[in-house]
């Protein structure tokens, strides 16, 4: 199983040097990722409930900085040597496809082939009407741009004709370093986003998922299931996930939908997932002082990699 961490993107630690540092110190570590959360604008006023935390309100402050995503990977594909570049995840109606493909495929290229594509729906319907995109037809516009991503990663004369975007004969260069092309990971945990990841992506990636992992793998069923009425094969999909981890000096009493506890006990609680078939996860440890952070980030990689890669 291989393991990622959230680089600090937003906040107060957010800085070159910071991001730098964070994507370094990874990859010396021996990470097998680091991934960058996606966010354009933040609201002063935000009623859409937040599905990511305990108290369904979003968790970055309106007045903090919140780099772009595929900017900081940019950056950072000159910055490391070896490490996977994620996103978790881009959200797709935010940008019009035929630009971020591009983005997408020129990191591709200049880290020769370390992006890992994560990408799905949205959910904030206040950062929806800044763009002035679509939130009501997000999923349909989604399903569009991944239909749309195939062509233009495969096709030399790229026509395309949809409900959202109509496209006559047109070229893209260069192709993705990766072939057949960038794994394209899908997260949501709804069924919608079951049925998408089954359909177009590379892998299922839901997002801080407070579920056991029994009921984690039901749903990568669904996934599979979908990729077989697609006429695809289930086996070439990924399983992987992004999960809010917290490390502590001593045992704590055990949750089973959250990784909290000693670098032993989470490394526990890791196994389940990987015996239930999780390939890659990306750990975001939520302590929010960033020094602490990354003395947790050290600490899980020297006590608890070496147990879960035995």
């Amino acid at each position: 199983m291989k393991f990622g961490v959230f680089l600090p993107v937003s906040g107060r630690a957010a800085s070159r040097k910071t991001l730098m540092e964070a994507a370094r110190q990874a990859e010396q570590l021996g990470y097998d990722s680091v991934w960058s959360a996606d966010r354009i604008i933040i609201p002063w006023e935000i009623k859409t409930t937040y599905p990511y935390s305990k108290n369904a309100t979003f968790i970055v402050p309106p007045a903090r900085p919140f780099f772009e995503p595929l900017t900081c990977l940019a950056f950072l594909a000159g910055c490391t040597e070896k490490i996977q570049l994620g996103m978790s995840v881009m959200v797709m109606p935010y940008r019009h496809p035929l630009y971020w493909a591009k983005i997408a495929t020129t990191i591709d290229q200049l880290s020769t082939g370390r992006l890992i594509m994560g990408v799905g729906v949205g959910w904030m319907n206040e950062e929806f009407a800044a763009l002035g995109a679509p939130f009501k037809e997000r999923g349909q516009v989604s399903d569009e741009q991944l239909q749309l991503l195939d062509k233009l990663w495969k096709d030399e004369h790229i026509n395309f004709h949809g409900q959202h975007y109509d496209i006559d004969d047109i070229a893209f260069s260069p192709k993705p370093f990766q072939k057949p092309r960038i794994p394209i990971w899908v997260g949501g945990e709804s069924k919608l986003a079951q049925r998408r990841a089954g359909i177009y992506g590379d892998a299922w990636f839901p997002y801080f998922v407070r579920i056991r992992p029994d009921e984690l793998a039901k749903r990568f069923d669904n996934v599979r299931r979908s990729a077989r009425e697609a006429g695809r094969d289930p086996d070439e999909l990924t399983f992987a996930c992004c999960l809010p981890i917290e490390l502590t000096t001593k045992h704590v009493p055990q949750e089973e939908d959250y990784l909290k506890g000693s670098s032993a006990q989470v490394a526990d609680a890791l196994k389940k997932f990987r015996d239930l078939g999780v390939v890659h996860i990306g750990l975001q440890f939520m302590i929010p002082h960033y020094p602490e952070r990354q003395e947790q980030i050290e600490r899980f990689a020297k006590e608890a990699l070496p147990v879960l890669r035995s």
